[in-house]
């Protein structure tokens, strides 16, 4: 039983308080993501599998997210937010429970079961998350920072949970570390339920006069949310593929070990935490710029991914391996930046009624454009080999970033 004291005190801290747990569960999903990448990079090797887990994370954002959107509008995000982190529990527990009850392939297809749940589940609750934000802010001015505090913390979960995963893969087996991402969940569940008291007159759902489709949200948002979300799926797809092949790209770089796997990880997390701060600290002044800040993390992106090409060609031993840890962490930052730039924009610049749905539209963009991307690239990487995969890819990145920036770099957003 927690003591009043502490009590009153998460209650006057409850943004803050909200953020934590949003951490720790991110640190436990990672540690479980990661010892599944391991698990199937060390029973297959196959580049195409390791697509296959991320998309199963991602692609059902491309199905899920209209009506997660949907859903948080009509009938309200708290409810949404509640019943989507139950279902991730329970999807993770799933996989948690094949490695001690199955082997060979019904391992490896329960195994992706349990992440394309925890896609479906998760779908719903970022949705639900990224509008439930606003009913935890005083004043207006407030939802960007705060929305971007979530990229941060995201980025602190995902570089302390995939070191964590791949120790206890190391130490104690994978059960541990994927009991551990279930177990995770129970936080944010926790303080959603007891210990948050958030303004419920924000979000009155949305009449079913008003159009609280998917279809309406598009129409509605106006044209630069539309170019918004167009210029990042696009994006995606062409620089967002290291989620999906980390394994292989870190048993590349570094070495084939789950430790070298969590290094890797941990390396892009320091970039994505990076570029996060600088987002948070300047959110308003970004939030502002749409294509100036796209067009910047899409072009790094690239840049980085050319790097990584020829290094991975020009460079041996030691130095080989610092300058790709270098470039991951600029693909880090970049991509961190994109996607929760991305976010950011269209939150801020959408009115409370459309926000549910406009965050199902920005996970249709990135984690659906991602999904292809992990696709696209395992393909190119079984083709060209990694080296030409970055190079393709990084090119065509930098070209559409460069582009954007010279067309619409004086594009100007309004708040909502």
């Amino acid at each position: 039983m927690i003591g009043s004291g502490l009590y009153q005190t998460l209650l006057r801290h409850q943004r803050t308080t909200f953020l934590l747990a949003s951490g720790l569960s991110t640190a436990g999903s990672f540690a479980g993501l990661t010892a599944k990448g391991w698990i199937l990079m060390h029973g297959t090797g196959n580049p195409l599998l390791l697509a296959l887990h991320f998309g199963a994370l991602s692609l059902p954002s491309l199905l899920v997210s209209g009506p997660a959107g949907v859903l948080t509008d009509r009938v309200g995000c708290e409810q949404v937010l509640i019943r989507a982190q139950w279902g991730l529990f329970a999807s993770a527990a799933l996989g948690a429970l094949a490695i001690p009850l199955l082997h060979g392939q019904g391992q490896v297809v329960m195994l992706l079961l349990s992440t394309l749940l925890v896609g479906v589940a998760g779908t719903y609750e970022l949705t639900a998350r990224n509008k439930y934000t606003a009913l935890l802010v005083d004043s207006p001015e407030q939802l960007g920072p705060y929305l971007a505090s979530f990229s941060v913390v995201f980025n602190v979960g995902k570089l302390v949970g995939p070191p964590l995963g791949g120790w206890l893969l190391a130490l104690t087996g994978p059960v541990m570390a994927l009991a551990l991402d279930a177990l995770s969940y129970l936080i944010p569940i926790a303080t959603v339920i007891w210990l948050l008291r958030p303004h419920p007159a924000a979000d009155a759902p949305s009449s079913l006069a008003h159009g609280t489709t998917l279809v309406a949200a598009w129409h509605d948002c106006g044209p630069t949310l539309r170019h918004v979300l167009r210029f990042t799926a696009l994006a995606c797809m062409l620089i967002f593929f290291h989620p999906g092949l980390a394994p292989f790209i870190a048993a590349e770089v570094i070495g084939p070990s789950p430790q070298a796997l969590g290094t890797f990880t941990s390396v892009l997390a320091a970039g994505s935490i990076t570029g996060g701060v600088i987002l948070q600290r300047n959110s308003l002044w970004l939030s502002q710029r749409p294509a100036l800040l796209l067009g910047v993390c899409t072009v790094m992106t690239g840049l980085a991914q050319l790097g990584m090409a020829v290094a991975q060609r020009g460079l041996h031993g030691m130095a080989r391996e610092v300058v790709c840890l270098a470039m991951t962490f600029m693909i880090g930052a970049g991509t961190a930046c994109l996607l929760a730039g991305a976010n950011l924009i269209g939150q801020v610049g959408a009115p409370m009624r459309l926000r549910g749905r406009m965050a199902g539209l920005g996970q249709i963009a990135f984690l659906g454009g991602g999904g292809l991307s992990g696709l696209i690239a395992s393909f190119l990487t079984l083709r060209v080999g990694l080296q030409g995969t970055f190079a393709l890819m990084g090119t065509t990145g930098l070209v559409l970033g460069a582009t954007e920036l010279l067309r619409r770099g004086r594009l100007r957003l309004r708040s909502a």
